[in-house]
């Protein structure tokens, strides 16, 4: 399935080494102001080749905006939108297009499908991944007008943990890190990995301010299980901790429970969420990225008729894969939050009166 999203929803297409990505952005309410600049802005928060800490290859991921958009407003109907690729090296990849790449989804797609594209990995590459940045940025419009706002950063690379939250000193961090103090030893590392042609993984922590209360659709479709949804259809995310994650699981309930004032929560060890509806506290995520597949040291694999062969990849690779992936998941939370918010308008009879009567 190539959708995501209820009343919410958005499409993507495109191949990593075809001529253009895409998405397709559908029920998004008319009225919305687009800002255009701020969409770029987003886009370039993830594009390639801006640092020594992500892959080389250059795009400028330049958004042109098909539909959907009327004198700067958004109309009700699909909104369209295509980033052409302007920097594809196929014949990087010609030794492997018989061989299945270690770690990769090659082999997967391959078996799925009786065909796969080699170049780059087709539509299983991260390149993709740009499409819904490109449709995150209009749910974050829709977030704007509702004072919700997501923030994202890395608190973990390489086993490298952040002792500090400070969501401010990430959006200037060329590795959204967000701790100054550990900042350094989490790009010596990056760093360190290249050199040796190896790559590191990371963790992504997402927080959501000024959530309403009452958002997710229990049983099938909660909050919680979205978002988890959400991240785990982000390339090479291995695991989703909500609140305090599996920390919970070594807590009695007393410790764990999150008691209650008058003035709302004492504590938000459930992450913002219970019975999968959010409570109005912040939402926590934490986001968990393995280290990126595309390393350049000989490996054992197999080719397309089971003979036993060794890969030696070429390339422009991150060599973590979690910097640019925080911000592809701060862009999948805001779309989740923008389908829920659409989706609890029914909710209530009274919702519904305030439109009609």
């Amino acid at each position: 399935m190539n959708s995501f999203g209820s009343k919410f929803r958005f499409t993507t297409f495109g191949e990593s080494h075809g001529r253009a990505l895409g998405c397709i952005v559908d029920g998004v309410p008319a009225g919305i102001t687009v800002d255009e600049d701020f969409i770029q802005a987003e886009m370039d928060r993830r594009k390639p080749g801006q640092n020594a800490y992500a892959t080389p290859r250059k795009e400028s991921d330049k958004v042109e905006i098909l539909s959907g958009v009327f004198e700067g407003k958004t109309t009700g109907t699909p909104i369209s939108m295509v980033i052409f690729n302007e920097n594809q090296k196929s014949r990087d990849y010609t030794n492997v297009k018989d061989l299945f790449r270690p770690g990769h989804a090659d082999f997967t797609y391959f078996e799925k499908y009786g065909i796969r594209d080699y170049r780059g990995g087709g539509r299983s590459s991260a390149r993709e991944t740009a499409a819904r940045v490109a449709a995150g940025a209009i749910a974050k419009l829709l977030l704007k007008e509702l004072g919700i706002e997501v923030l994202s950063g890395i608190c973990e690379i390489d086993g490298i943990k952040s002792s500090k939250e400070d969501f401010d000193f990430a959006k200037t961090s060329e590795i959204f890190s967000l701790d100054k103090d550990k900042e350094e030893f989490q790009k010596d590392a990056i760093i360190k990995a290249k050199k040796e042609h190896n790559s590191v993984g990371g963790v992504a922590l997402l927080k959501v301010k000024n959530s309403p209360a009452g958002l997710g659709e229990p049983l099938y479709h909660r909050l919680d299980a979205q978002i988890a949804n959400a991240m785990m259809g982000i390339n090479a995310v291995k695991a989703v901790e909500i609140g305090d994650g599996t920390e919970a699981s070594a807590k009695k309930g007393l410790e764990n429970n999150d008691q209650m004032r008058a003035d709302g929560f004492k504590t938000n060890h459930c992450g913002g969420i219970l019975g999968g509806i959010s409570t109005g506290a912040d939402i926590d995520v934490k986001v968990y990225f393995k280290p990126t597949p595309s390393i350049f040291l000989k490996q054992e694999t197999v080719d397309v008729n089971n003979n036993e062969v060794n890969c030696e990849l070429k390339g422009r690779h991150d060599p973590c894969v979690a910097i640019r992936g925080s911000v592809v998941a701060e862009s999948m939370m805001s779309l989740v939050l923008a389908d829920m918010l659409l989706l609890n308008m029914s909710s209530k009879l009274e919702n519904i009166k305030k439109v009609y009567n």
